[in-house]
């Protein structure tokens, strides 16, 4: 144990790369991409590299130096990470029921309600709580689960 502390005593960028690929391991593997060991690992190798090219200089330095990073990497690039995490989603095209707008059968509520398609009245329930839909209207298919058509207001 005292020789791999005095290797890196003797090579403190070498324990920024590993902190670095440490972190990024446990971000991918373990937190799934949410966020904060990315930034770390982000500091940490910039910290190292800055220590190899002779930038920085001194524990107190470094230290100093991957806290500023990891702060500075964080708030560059949270948005456009979360932007990337949160982009629009494919749209479902399981069924080609999804999208179409059919006029209701009979009134449809949270729990129970019919469409008509084709000449076939379907079971219909709504997909998010809203007033129930009268007879006659008109509601667009967001889901389907099995045969019961989820559906909202059109």
């Amino acid at each position: 144990m005292a020789s791999i502390v005095d290797y890196f005593v003797q090579n403190p960028a070498h324990l920024f790369f590993t902190i670095a690929g440490l972190c990024l391991v446990m971000e991918l593997g373990v937190l799934g991409m949410s966020g904060p060991l990315l930034f770390v690992s982000i500091g940490s190798l910039l910290t190292g590299v800055m220590i190899s090219l002779g930038i920085i200089s001194g524990w107190q330095m470094a230290i100093l130096a991957l806290g500023l990073l990891t702060a500075l990497s964080a708030l560059l690039l949270w948005k456009p990470f979360k932007r990337f995490q949160n982009e629009a989603v494919a749209p479902d095209t399981s069924s080609d029921m999804i999208g179409r707008i059919l006029p209701v059968a009979q009134m449809v509520t949270r729990d129970q309600g019919s469409v008509s398609y084709s000449g076939i009245e379907w079971q219909a329930r709504l997909d998010k709580i809203t007033e129930p839909v009268a007879a006659g209207s008109r509601v667009r298919v967001v889901a389907v689960d099995g045969s019961l058509l989820l559906v909202i207001p059109e």
